[in-house]
């Protein structure tokens, strides 16, 4: 039996994963906003199942109920960042407060746990990190560019994280899902459309996803499933990427953007200071 501390679990790819390793046998400290969206599963698992209120965008109360949870149940094995929050917007459409709660949600948010976690982490010999991303982490589509920003801003700071852990016997998985049908995307937050975007891939990309032509290629509970293969089986690979659309994806972004970067070589190599 294991023990996961996993944020963001009243709906989604968190409650999946809640149920799932409850299902199996495990102990979950399951953190939300509302933990009444919880009860059913507490009326099943009983102990096994650990609950607190939760928002991750209040630093003090991420160290106080990260604390109260290795508290409470000795050891946590594996602590997954999953609580999070999309925009779907323009640039310019998006308000001051979206902007804000975006980053605060899915990047300074995933920060304080982390932060909040290494000491426990580090005094009990070791442990798990499981960030979940997108593939928006790695390449962009239009309408997400707040989504990509708090989504690339996290990436950096988890694989910067690993190299920083590993002495400790702590590692680090940054998970990339694909589109998948979660109730994501009808839980995006939106803006007053501008016409001006209409007749651009803005206005492509919002058309496509309110007729139902943005694929979702994915199985949720398959996705879920391959988490928990991930960290059962011990690998120590710093991404996981998850969903064919993410691995083609993010496999022509990398490609496009090392030839982009190559393409560069002769003008990176002219301002080096001569000798």
């Amino acid at each position: 039996m294991s023990t996961w501390f996993i944020t963001g679990t009243s709906s989604g790819f968190g409650r999946l994963l809640t149920e799932r390793l409850l299902a199996r046998g495990d102990r979950v400290a399951a953190t939300l906003r509302t933990p009444a969206a919880l009860d059913d599963l507490r009326e099943q698992h009983g102990d096994r199942l650990w609950v607190e209120r939760l928002d991750v965008t209040d630093p003090a109360a991420v160290r106080t109920v990260v604390d109260r949870a290795f508290a409470d149940l000795g050891t946590v094995d594996v602590v997954v960042n999953n609580a999070g929050y999309g925009v779907f917007a323009s640039v310019e459409e998006a308000s001051d407060e979206q902007v804000e709660r975006v980053v605060a949600t899915n990047l300074l948010g995933s920060i304080h746990v982390v932060r909040a976690a290494l000491p426990h982490l580090r005094a009990q010999g070791g442990g798990r990190v499981l960030q979940v991303s997108t593939a928006g982490g790695q390449t962009t589509y239009p309408n997400f560019s707040y989504y990509h920003a708090s989504k690339w801003g996290i990436e950096g700071f988890a694989q910067t994280l690993a190299a920083e852990v590993a002495p400790f016997g702590i590692t680090v998985t940054i998970v990339e899902p694909g589109a998948t049908p979660t109730g994501f995307g009808a839980g995006l937050d939106r803006a007053p459309v501008m016409p001006e975007y209409d007749r651009t891939p803005a206005g492509d990309v919002r058309r496509a996803l309110a007729d139902g032509a943005f694929p979702l290629p994915s199985d949720p509970g398959k996705l879920v499933q391959a988490m928990i293969d991930h960290v059962d089986s011990g690998s120590t690979a710093l991404r996981l990427p998850l969903g064919p659309d993410t691995y083609e994806d993010v496999r022509a972004a990398l490609l496009a953007r090392l030839a982009e970067h190559e393409a560069q070589r002769e003008v990176a190599y002219s301002v080096a200071a001569t000798s």
